[in-house]
């Protein structure tokens, strides 16, 4: 079984601005940043920089699957990089997938999860940790998170990262990613779901994203359960910069 625990690494590609290798719920994703670099006179934009992400698959060709994913994570960087700081140039992002989740029902054969969004939060989180290796000028930082809802009547459980059996059994998947200001940024969902089951949704991820126990009230939990984690993913990400830091300045001991 695949580890649902976070696990980062950075800066430790050569002849990159930065990179990043964040593991997650059986992904695995290497990233690497480069910029702002020259770009070319059809890409140039007068005001702002370029941002461009390529997501490589874990086998084969990229497709169209990758281009979805490519147009997520552009327009997501895209409001959290400083762009206007850069104009005429270009911020290249590339995120190669190493690893995917084996299936329980396909022994040792990797398969992808037939959702796109499965892999997206560990994709968004790679990005963002690459940039910050990088010392990229951000307005905020990015968490995300992937639930799964299995509601019946008035039932909801919500799964925290769900495996790739509890994704097929859901009836509805979400990645939900939030700022450091604690703002809604990305919401992708898929299946079927109401306006309650995704209130829970929200008020479950943020709490997952961002923490604090007054994020969920009483309310809004009851009935659903929630696979709990030490901490949150903000704290994950400000220890691993910590650790980063620690580790530069060790020479100063």
């Amino acid at each position: 079984m695949s580890s649902t625990e976070p696990s980062a690494l950075l800066s430790h590609l050569y002849h990159t601005d930065g990179s990043a290798t964040f593991a997650q719920n059986g992904y695995t994703v290497i990233g690497a940043v480069n910029g702002p670099i020259e770009v070319q006179r059809r890409d140039e934009l007068p005001e702002e920089a370029a941002v461009d992400v390529i997501v490589r698959p874990a086998a084969g060709v990229g497709g169209t699957r990758e281009r979805h994913l490519e147009s997520i994570l552009q327009s997501t960087l895209r409001q959290i990089i400083l762009i206007q700081n850069f104009p005429r140039t270009l911020i290249q992002v590339t995120l190669q997938i190493t690893s995917t989740p084996e299936s329980e029902s396909a022994g040792s054969k990797l398969v992808q999860a037939s959702s796109n969004l499965a892999i997206l939060p560990t994709l968004l989180q790679t990005a963002v940790l690459t940039l910050l290796s990088a010392s990229m000028p951000l307005s905020m930082t990015l968490t995300s998170v992937l639930l799964a809802l299995d509601s019946k009547g008035n039932s909801r459980n919500i799964v925290q990262n769900p495996s790739p059996v509890q994704l097929q059994s859901a009836t509805s998947i979400h990645v939900l990613g939030f700022t450091s200001r604690g703002e809604l940024l990305v919401a992708e969902s898929e299946g079927s779901f109401t306006m309650e089951d995704w209130d829970e949704v929200f008020e479950t991820g943020k709490a997952l994203c961002c923490g604090g126990e007054d994020v969920i009230d009483g309310e809004a939990m009851e009935g659903v359960a929630l696979d709990k984690e030490k901490g949150d993913m903000s704290m994950f990400v400000k220890s691993v910069l910590e650790h980063k830091i620690e580790n530069d300045l060790h020479w100063k001991d």
